[in-house]
């Protein structure tokens, strides 16, 4: 494109009426609600941390070998 197109090309509006007529204050309401809509980014996702008590893997754990010594294993975390 030219210089000369680029300056005569409007750009589009952010907001466009369809219905009704607004008068200032309800534009500037509405204005105001979607411009604060839009800088409210959603926070990442952050990985939850489970509690102790909810945590799966505390479920799967090593068999007991029979042995001497074998049953205070059993009940002691590795």
């Amino acid at each position: 494109m030219s210089a000369e197109a680029e300056e005569t090309e409007t750009p589009r509006p952010l907001l466009r009426v369809v219905r009704g007529t607004p008068d200032d204050a309800e534009l500037a309401a509405l204005t105001a609600v979607i411009a604060a809509a839009a800088s409210a980014a959603p926070e990442p996702d952050k990985p939850r941390r489970r509690s102790a008590w909810a945590d799966r893997a505390a479920l799967v754990r090593a068999p007991h070998h029979p042995g001497p010594g074998s049953w205070r294993a059993s009940g002691l975390p590795r």
